[in-house]
């Protein structure tokens, strides 16, 4: 069935990303739950597919696609069968580092940003308090301005990635007698004299580090500042709608992790002589549980390309936010049902989604705040206005397929490699490669390499030949891909690799690399 919000590109990314974590994350999962914590590399394995810039611009390490690519990215790392890693995921690319890009001046893109897009930094948003949530103008961590440093002090609680991160973009009080005039935002070093953290237990999302923060005396340069003083409220609230698409993209597409797995239970389990797959009340169930997942699927999917299009949609992500926890809380409670007694057991992946679900609800605003939004802009006819630069989305400013093919890479690699040097470095990584099983071109314009692999190895050469796959790339850029200065994925992401025929040709592509 055609969609009309993804491309082939699109598409093919998926299937990379499946690949990926089904190789570094799905086979470590429930030892990162038992553990509590995501070791630092697999972040940085992230980051060095560029999973972890896919909306930011090139100069900062980042990719500049669609947001269609992130609506791809948050609903598969939703279906690894853990809150917590989608949540230490979603909140680094989607809920932090965010702030830095909008605001930051060049210092701060420069020192954090590029980290945070590399996988070098781990990001944090520290914003609720012990007596502060929602409420965010009762918030009461200071800041005090003392020649070229503010002095902060306050606490933090609920904070993700707030043990184990590295960059902590806090909501401060710059001015505490004015209200919401007078929130500012710091970019606060986690390991900076005078912070402190407390792991919180908590009941889902185990996998995930949860913090309690706490700044005494914290010494913050000056320059740490994001934007201007006392307009942080305005900033948060720029960034909120982004958040909340990403809490209804996961809370769609972990329910439909649960019922597919699910589905696979109730064929095998039998009572009284049949599968309970045959038993219309179940029968029913799983109908209009599908019919809920695939329509506020749909809407969120609407919700998505007016991000995508520059649009400030509060209400719209308000209700996408609200629909699609509502949904995965609903869904894990039937879903867990299916299971009867098993489902109760921790053996069974459905008691993870159960309790990881619940927290959907209320993190990024609460299904209540998120019903008083939509009710204030419905009956008393509010408005909320844009405040601050957004996100930049690609589509606002190019196409996916537009976006030039010149190398970007050059001005690292100034050592050109002839294209006979680059024919026989592919023959020997062709060699060493199992066979594809299929041909494959690269058509660099004036040259080409064939690599015919349905023999029983990989054969290269120069013939310019009918292939199952071709894909058009310049040679600069394909040799920038084979020096590492240049990942093949993020290449394709960028529009500077063309692929013809059959996508999952191009993927064995991957390999050759590794």
């Amino acid at each position: 069935m055609k969609n009309y919000y993804f491309t082939e590109e699109h598409e093919l990314f998926r299937q990379g990303l499946k690949d990926f974590l089904a190789k570094e994350v799905s086979p470590f999962i429930d030892t990162w739950e038992e553990q509590g914590k995501i070791p630092r590399d697999v972040i940085k394995k992230f980051g060095d597919m560029g999973y972890l810039g896919l909306n930011y611009p090139e100069k900062y390490g980042g990719i500049d696609v669609d947001f269609f690519f992130s609506v791809v990215f948050i609903e598969e790392i939703s279906k690894v069968f853990s809150g917590g890693f989608m949540a230490t995921l979603s909140v680094q690319q989607y809920m932090s580092s965010p702030y830095l890009f909008k605001h930051g001046s060049d210092f701060i893109k420069e020192k954090y940003l590029t980290k945070a897009i590399s996988g070098e930094a781990v990001c944090a948003i520290a914003i609720t308090e012990p007596g502060a949530g929602s409420d965010v103008a009762n918030i009461r961590t200071t800041a005090v301005k003392n020649g070229d440093h503010y002095i902060v002090n306050g606490s933090k609680t609920f904070i993700t990635n707030g043990v184990y991160g590295d960059v902590l973009i806090t909501v401060v009080k710059t001015n505490p007698e004015a209200g919401f005039d007078g929130i500012s935002l710091l970019v606060i070093d986690r390991n900076s004299e005078g912070v402190s953290a407390t792991k919180l237990k908590k009941l889902g999302w185990h996998a995930s580090d949860t913090a309690e923060l706490a700044f005494d005396n914290v010494k913050v340069p000056v320059k740490n500042l994001l934007g201007e003083e006392n307009q942080g409220f305005f900033y948060l609230m720029g960034g909120l709608q982004l958040e909340r698409l990403a809490g209804a993209i996961s809370g769609y597409a972990g329910s439909e992790s649960a019922l597919d797995y699910a589905l696979e239970y109730m064929a095998e389990r039998e009572a009284f002589g049949r599968p309970i797959n045959k038993f219309q009340v179940l029968r029913h169930r799983v109908a209009q549980l599908s019919a809920e997942i695939e329509s506020i699927k749909y809407f969120v999917y609407h919700c998505c390309r007016l991000h995508n299009d520059g649009e400030y949609a509060v209400k719209e992500c308000s209700m996408a936010k609200l629909l699609g926890t509502e949904l995965s809380d609903k869904a894990m409670y039937q879903c867990m049902q299916f299971f009867g007694g098993y489902g109760y057991m921790e053996e069974y992946k459905i008691a993870r989604l159960f309790r990881d679900s619940r927290i959907g609800t209320i993190g990024g605003g609460t299904s209540e705040i998120m019903r008083e939004i939509i009710a204030k802009m419905i009956i008393d006819d509010k408005s909320y206005n844009h405040k601050g630069s957004k996100l930049s989305s690609a589509s606002a400013k190019k196409s996916t397929n537009s976006i030039n093919n010149k190398n970007n890479n050059q001005s690292k690699n100034n050592t050109t490699m002839s294209y006979e040097n680059t024919m026989n470095t592919m023959s020997e990584k062709a060699k060493s490669a199992s066979p594809l099983g299929s041909i494959l071109k690269l058509n660099f314009g004036e040259n080409q390499i064939v690599i015919d692999g349905t023999g029983e190895a990989n054969q290269v050469s120069s013939d310019d030949k009918d292939a199952n796959c071709t894909v058009d790339v310049s040679l600069d850029d394909f040799k920038a891909m084979l020096s590492g200065d240049l990942n093949p994925m993020g290449a394709f992401m960028a529009g500077k690799m063309k692929v013809k025929g059959d996508p999952s040709v191009a993927m064995k592509l991957q390999q050759l690399f590794s």
